[in-house]
């Protein structure tokens, strides 16, 4: 483990997805904590870099995919960056084309790469129409620690420690106003139609916690027309604020890390909350938590599902991309009565 009197460096591949990338943090925590004399180098994108900020004995190396390491020339190009770290192992957490062209390269130095196992073949059972095989799958989250397993350091994650509270920067408390109030974080928005519950009805949950004047209501999302749809709802209650386009990644987790309770569909969302052990509601459209993907160390009474008996084929897909005919609906046969009755056990318990 210590190698001539210098700590073993393992570098770390997850470059995308937010959700995907956050989900290494508690897989991160309890490695560090079980090995402290381990270093750890994450390679990823400079958007995700601070997910990592504050761990010990982490840092962050930026892929710029889209320039500067592009194709196969970028490619060696980030490993020869890579190999100035002097790098013992490589734990591949994406095991994409990209990661495997490295471990190409990193085979030539003879640097031990082991790469995650997908469970291609059990997601594919699961997600399909005919002979569908619906059972609980192997988490995400153990799926990166049996990487860790493989390169010599198992973990245990029931031995975890989550990332503490951030403190609040001035920018933050300019805009949110501490209070007396419960904070409740809304994250409405998901990559796919079949994971988002409809905004129509998500306004009706917004305005009833509104309208109980207990609570600040903070929402989260990103790109244009999400801000705006954001900003439209805020406008119109007064104990709602819109978070999304005013705060940079790091003050977002500052706020998420503050909050009481986090709604969120299947989402990127979901984890950043988890990571600080903000309890979190999630809700479940085409996709299920069987497929690996449920927030770390969340009771399950907290995933809100779509009714299966009506719609059988759930889940249709790993990401929730693959909405069939007539399953436009399938998010309404979560009731509004039954999220806002979780939130209040959850901010009132």
């Amino acid at each position: 483990m210590d190698k001539k009197g210098k700590a073993t460096h393992i570098l770390v591949i997850r470059l995308s997805a937010l959700g995907d990338v956050a989900m290494t943090v508690p897989v991160l925590l309890v490695l560090t904590k079980s090995y402290p004399e381990l270093k750890v180098t994450v390679l990823t994108k400079k958007p995700f870099a601070p997910i990592f900020d504050g761990m010990e004995n982490v840092s962050v190396h930026v892929a710029d995919v889209k320039k500067k390491h592009k194709g196969l020339v970028g490619l060696y190009r980030l490993y020869k960056e890579l190999k100035e770290y002097d790098i013992d192992a490589v734990a591949d957490l994406h095991n994409v084309l990209r990661s495997r062209v490295l471990k190409n390269y990193f085979n030539l130095s003879k640097v031990p790469f082991m790469q995650v196992d997908k469970g291609r073949a059990e997601k594919k059972a699961l997600t399909r129409a005919n002979n569908k095989k619906f059972q609980q799958l192997k988490g995400t989250h153990q799926r990166y620690a049996d990487v860790f397993s493989q390169l010599g350091f198992p973990i245990d994650l029931s031995e975890i420690k989550l990332l503490e509270r951030k403190q609040l920067s001035e920018n933050v408390l300019q805009l949110v106003q501490q209070d007396t109030k419960k904070w409740i974080g809304i994250a409405p928005f998901a990559a796919y139609e079949g994971k988002m519950y409809p905004l129509a009805l998500m306004q009706g949950i917004i305005t009833e916690l509104n309208d109980t004047n207990k609570y600040k209501i903070l929402l989260f999302g990103g790109g244009d027309m999400e801000v705006l749809q954001l900003e439209a709802i805020a406008r119109e209650r007064e104990n709602v604020l819109n978070m999304a386009g005013k705060l940079n990644l790091s003050e977002e987790l500052e706020l998420i890390s503050n909050l009481d309770v986090m709604l969120s569909m299947d989402s990127g969302n979901a984890h950043l909350a988890a990571n600080y052990g903000i309890p979190v509601v999630t809700l479940w459209g085409v996709t299920h938590p069987y497929a690996g993907f449920y927030p770390f160390g969340q009771p399950m009474e907290n995933a809100l599902l779509s009714d299966r008996e009506r719609y059988p084929l759930i889940p249709t897909s790993v990401y929730g991309n693959k909405l069939p005919k007539g399953y436009e609906s399938v998010m309404e046969t979560i009731s509004s009565e039954n999220i806002v009755d979780k939130l209040f056990k959850i901010l009132e318990g």
